[in-house]
């Protein structure tokens, strides 16, 4: 038995200093994913795209929301022209009554007024550039007096509410 001991002994010296080469070494291994983590994960990107969803709802409803009062307003506007256009015609009218003259030029300022108080713009004079996405030319006219493509007469004025044409200008152009 003491021979066994002995061996036994000069062994396990032996078994400790027996280390394997570093090269040979099993790389660490990544910790494995926490399944709590992965879920956690998981529900913050669903809550980050309901956020950016709920986000662009609400943009897209402010945008539709303006675009409705606007497209409201355009067509008020174009159920009062035909006011605007008679007053210009009276207006255009010679009369003895001053009363009568001093009662419809009042009427159509304080129309106007109301206009420029919404934003609408009016446009088409004579002389002006004629410009196409402004005015629609109804008639052309050979006129050396006046540059080529020259507004030479107004038959409607044109209304404009910010970007949008309520309507287009009839005109006479000179070619």
């Amino acid at each position: 038995m003491a021979k066994k001991d002995k061996e036994t002994k000069e062994q396990q010296p032996e078994a400790e200093k027996v280390e394997p080469p570093e090269d040979t070494q099993e790389p660490e291994k990544a910790p494995e994913a926490n399944p709590f983590e992965e879920k956690y994960n998981a529900e913050h990107d669903s809550y980050l795209r309901l956020a950016a969803d709920y986000d662009n709802y609400r943009k897209r409803t402010a945008k539709e929301k303006e675009q409705s009062y606007s497209n409201g307003k355009a067509d008020t506007i174009l159920k009062l022209l035909p006011i605007y256009d008679n007053l210009e015609r009276a207006m255009r009218q010679d009369t003895e009554d001053a009363a009568y003259k001093k009662g419809v030029e009042m009427t159509m300022t304080e129309l106007v007024k109301i206009f420029t108080g919404l934003g609408v713009e009016i446009f088409g004079e004579a002389g002006e550039h004629f410009d196409p996405s402004l005015h629609n030319a109804v008639m052309h006219t050979e006129d050396d007096r006046v540059g080529e493509s020259t507004i030479t007469q107004v038959f409607q004025k044109g209304f404009k509410l910010g970007e949008k044409i309520v309507r287009f200008a009839m005109v006479q152009v000179a070619n």
